[in-house]
């Protein structure tokens, strides 16, 4: 199976107390390392430069596609607690407003930042058999700052396979229902998430994980659901999607095996509403 994800890699300045560090992030970066356990994956970036290691990160699981930017879009991340936090963006890459030719079983647009316009959403919808989403690169402000959200139209979004959204960015939604899309997964941290399947409700609860910080949690929860769903019901690809989220928490990588992914998807407790 070959895949594409689409959106900005990000250089995260992380605070956590009196830490400070610089790691490798951003939705497309955490969507494709959940999907490269799944899938021949290639992303669509742009960034201007970015530490070597980093690179070499980023080609050991994925073939780098990169639009030429003078900037690299960097957000800072201030920890609260291990769930709360606040975001400021710094910079931002240029945008990425066309799609290859190429023929993929899966494309996942996951933005961060605007750098993605929902015109390339329906662009895919016409080119590709299953298109994924994250809502929330399209609902973030695009200015340097503190991060402010912004209403959109989700009427573009009408065909889409997988949706994603946290519960607090899907009301910044407006026009769309759960019908438009086969499957939206609505998560709510370490709380019970929602679940739509051809507009019917579920609702799940995730394994709890102690940690520190959840940051890249909601893009690799997207990412693991896709490739779960593409082989398997709906709601095995829940249970399992929201297992191996817990365990990329734990372990802050997806070197683990899929036994200890299915073993830990028992504990998951789908309910029909």
């Amino acid at each position: 199976m070959k895949c594409l994800v689409v959106g900005h890699v990000v250089r995260d300045i992380v605070k956590k107390g009196n830490k400070v560090l610089e790691r490798l992030g951003g939705g497309a970066y955490y969507s494709a390392l959940a999907l490269s356990r799944f899938c021949d994956v290639e992303i669509l970036t742009s960034f201007s430069n970015l530490p070597e290691e980093w690179i070499k990160e980023l080609e050991s699981m994925a073939k780098l596609q990169v639009v030429p930017s003078e900037t690299t879009t960097t957000y800072e991340l201030t920890y609260l607690d291990g769930n709360r936090r606040r975001l400021k963006l710094l910079e931002r890459a240029s945008p990425i407003e066309e799609l290859p030719d190429g023929e993929y079983d899966v494309l996942l647009m996951n933005p961060v930042a605007r750098e993605v316009p929902p015109a390339l959403v329906t662009s895919a919808l016409k080119k590709f058999p299953f298109v994924a989403v994250d809502i929330q690169g399209f609902i973030r402000s695009s200015s340097p700052g503190e991060i402010q959200y912004q209403p959109i139209d989700g009427s573009f979004l009408k065909g889409v396979k997988i949706l994603h959204a946290d519960l607090g960015e899907y009301q910044y939604l407006q026009g769309f229902s759960p019908e438009f899309v086969d499957v939206l997964l609505l998560s709510n941290g370490p709380e019970p998430g929602k679940a739509f399947l051809h507009g019917r409700e579920y609702t799940f609860e995730p394994v709890h994980v102690g940690v520190d910080e959840s940051t890249g949690a909601g893009d690799v929860f997207l990412g693991a659901f896709t490739g779960f769903y593409s082989q398997c019901p709906f709601v095995q690809a829940l249970k399992r999607a929201a297992a191996f989220t817990a365990l990329f928490l734990k372990n802050r990588s997806v070197d683990f095996s899929m036994d200890d992914v299915n073993e830990l998807a028992m504990k998951v407790e789908v309910k029909r509403v």
